[in-house]
């Protein structure tokens, strides 16, 4: 898995997310569509854990957090910028996403949980905030933000 092929599987899935309402019928969606014991899902959680381990994704570590940006806003990302983050029973930075968020939690340690949910997907709508949160152990979150919006605010 290489950078390029990476953008072109999530290409995929974010020209299906494009001009869509953020919210929790698309959520219900990705969770239907991409389940996570699916083809498609375990493709994705396998490429970014190869690209973790090239060190391409999640190239930056700060207080524990490992993340990183890969793409930024692109047409051929349909307008999502890409973010993947390495987190271990941690919160990280408060933040608003002024166009809403779309995660795909890949646990690492079996029942880890991004901010309450399992495996699969979450969706949080436009103006939404939040301290992003792993519980019990380990998982990689990718990002998908509309314009690649993303404000950090005091907690």
């Amino acid at each position: 898995m290489s950078p390029p092929e990476f953008q072109r599987l999530i290409a995929g899935v974010t020209q299906q997310l494009a001009g869509r309402p953020l919210d929790g019928s698309l959520a219900a969606w990705l969770n239907d569509t991409y389940p996570a014991d699916g083809n498609a899902f375990r493709e994705l959680a396998d490429a970014c854990r190869s690209g973790v381990a090239a060190g391409w994704l999640c190239n930056r570590e700060g207080g524990g957090l490992r993340y990183g940006r890969i793409f930024k806003a692109l047409p051929e990302t349909h307008g999502f910028s890409v973010d993947v983050v390495d987190m271990k029973d941690m919160a990280g930075p408060h933040h608003v996403h002024p166009h809403g968020e779309i995660d795909l939690i890949m646990p690492l340690t079996e029942g880890a949980t991004f901010d309450g949910h399992p495996a699969g997907w979450c969706v949080y709508g436009p103006g939404s905030a939040h301290r992003p949160t792993v519980a019990n152990g380990e998982a990689l979150v990718l990002y998908l933000l509309p314009q690649g919006a993303i404000e950090f605010t005091p907690a």
